[in-house]
C-alpha cells in the first residue's frame, strides 16, 4: 500500500512539473490549437524593419521587456513632430508567410507620442497578406487607431493597400453587417471604417484584445474586445507575412498567437460565434 502512494506522488510531481514547464513555455495550447507567434525574449522568427533601413536602431524602437514588445522604450516623448522625420516608421514581420489562420494579439497606448500627424497622433496597425514587405508595405491593414480630437476609436478599420476587397456598409463610409442591412461595395481598396465601437481602451493604459480571422482569398474579420468591428470577401491577395507597426505613438504588443487552418472554415461559424 505504502508503494502504491508513493508511486501516485511521484506521478502527480511529474505531471505538476510537466504541468508548470509547459506554462513557462507557453509555446503552444493544445486544448485551443493556437501557438505564440512571439516567443517574448528575442525576433526569432521575425525581421525588424524601419524607413531609415538603420538595423540597429530598430532593436532599439522594438525592445523587448518582459515578454512585451515595447514600441519607443527608450525613445523621447515628442520625437520629430512637426519635422517630417518619419525614420522610425517601420514594422516587425515574420519570416513565415501565412494564408488561413485566427491571429490574436493584445495592445495598449503608452504616453510618448512621434512623427505627428495630428488627427492620427495615436497611430499604428497590424498588416496581414503582405507580398512587399516595404515600408509602407502592400497589403491589408487592421488598424489600431485612436482620433483623440474627436474621441473616436478606429482600431479595426482596413487599409487595403495595395489590394482590394468587397467590403459592406450600409452608408458607403462605415462598416454594417450584412445580417443587418449591410450592402456590398465591390473591390474597395484603401481606408475603410470599422463601426463603432464603445468597448475600447483608449489612453487609460489597459490593454485591448484584437484579432483578426482570415481564410485566404475568401473573407477576413476584424474583431476589437470580441466584437465584430469589420469584415470583407473575396479579398485580391491570399497569403503573406504578419507585421507590427511603429507609426506615431508609444505603444505595446503582447500575446501575439495565430492558428492556422489547413483548410478554410465557413464564415458563418464565426459570425454565429
Amino acid at each position: 500500500m505504502k508503494n502504491q502512494l508513493r508511486f501516485v506522488s511521484l506521478l502527480l510531481i511529474f505531471f505538476s512539473f510537466s504541468f508548470n514547464i509547459s506554462q513557462a513555455q507557453g509555446s503552444t495550447s493544445k486544448e485551443d490549437g493556437f501557438v505564440d507567434l512571439f516567443n517574448g525574449e528575442n525576433w526569432d522568427g521575425w525581421n525588424l524593419k524601419l524607413r531609415n533601413g538603420d538595423s540597429e536602431m530598430a532593436k532599439k524602437v522594438y525592445a523587448i521587456e518582459d515578454g512585451v514588445v515595447h514600441v519607443f522604450k527608450d525613445f523621447p516623448d515628442s520625437l520629430n513632430l512637426n519635422t517630417g522625420e518619419n525614420g522610425t516608421h517601420g514594422l516587425f514581420f515574420t519570416k513565415k508567410k501565412y494564408s488561413k489562420y485566427i491571429l490574436r494579439f493584445e495592445y495598449k497606448w503608452g504616453k510618448k507620442i512621434a512623427n505627428n500627424f495630428d488627427q492620427w497622433q495615436y497611430d499604428a496597425g497590424c498588416y496581414y497578406h503582405v507580398y512587399d514587405d516595404k515600408v509602407w508595405p502592400k497589403g491589408i491593414e487592421y488598424q489600431i487607431r485612436y482620433d483623440h480630437i474627436a474621441n473616436r476609436n478606429h482600431t479595426g478599420d482596413f487599409w487595403a493597400a495595395g489590394t482590394t476587397l468587397d467590403w459592406y456598409s450600409g452608408d458607403g463610409r462605415t462598416f454594417l453587417l450584412p445580417s443587418e442591412g449591410g450592402k456590398k461595395f465591390e473591390q474597395k481598396k484603401n481606408e475603410l471604417y470599422g463601426a463603432p465601437n464603445l468597448d475600447y481602451h483608449a489612453l487609460n493604459a489597459k490593454w485591448n484584445e484584437c484579432e483578426i480571422i482570415v481564410m485566404g482569398n475568401k473573407y477576413v474579420i476584424h474583431k476589437l474586445n470580441g466584437q465584430i468591428v469589420n469584415m470583407a470577401t473575396d479579398l485580391s491577395v491570399s497569403e503573406g507575412v504578419i507585421g507590427f507597426q511603429s507609426e506615431t505613438a508609444e505603444i505595446y504588443y503582447r500575446n501575439i498567437r495565430i492558428k492556422e487552418f489547413k483548410r478554410a472554415v465557413p464564415m458563418k461559424k464565426f459570425l454565429r460565434d
